[in-house]
């Protein structure tokens, strides 16, 4: 699938207070094992489908890597909203987590993982250069680097999330 990439220097204004940013990923221990790998993993896109069909869940976006170790990465409006989401027993995530826990958890063939960061706006520093949308960026809003965002240090004090669009 073919992206635009957008030729300079951009950053990402979030427009918020902070962003939670959560990683979850699996890992096929026993590759040999592919049907049960192809049967836990087939849970993830169901979820996101269902995410993207529902914005007042709080997913703001996400990226995917594939291989042996599966990872996904993304970003959310607050923890509550993660936590909400991961307990709903009307979102497509709890049946398969419980199912895991009682099929597959302990037996080796199999792992799973996840690590969640609260991140205020003044701990954020990302830069794109020649990049499609991507990220954080891509979740919020892309902007061009410009005054009061050039430099790593102006990005991390959140100088790009309070000056706006660049012109």
């Amino acid at each position: 699938m073919a992206q635009d990439v957008f030729p300079g220097r951009f950053t990402a204004d979030t427009g918020r207070e902070s962003v939670t940013v959560f990683l979850i990923g699996m890992r096929a221990n026993r590759w040999w094992k592919l049907g049960r790998v192809a049967k836990v993993a087939s849970a993830m896109p169901i979820m996101m489908q269902h995410l993207a069909k529902n914005p007042d869940a709080g997913l703001l976006g996400s990226e995917q890597w594939f291989g042996r170790t599966t990872m996904l990465l993304s970003y959310w409006e607050s923890p509550e909203h993660l936590r909400r989401f991961a307990a709903d027993k009307d979102s497509p995530h709890l049946g398969p987590w419980r199912k895991f826990m009682k099929e597959v958890s302990g037996s080796g063939d199999i792992g799973v993982w996840h690590e969640t960061y609260q991140v205020p706006a003044s701990g954020i520093e990302v830069v794109y250069n020649g990049m499609p949308l991507f990220g954080l960026a891509k979740a919020t809003t892309h902007v061009p680097v410009g005054p009061g965002s050039n430099t790593a240090k102006q990005r991390m004090g959140g100088a790009a999330r309070s000056a706006g669009p660049a012109a």
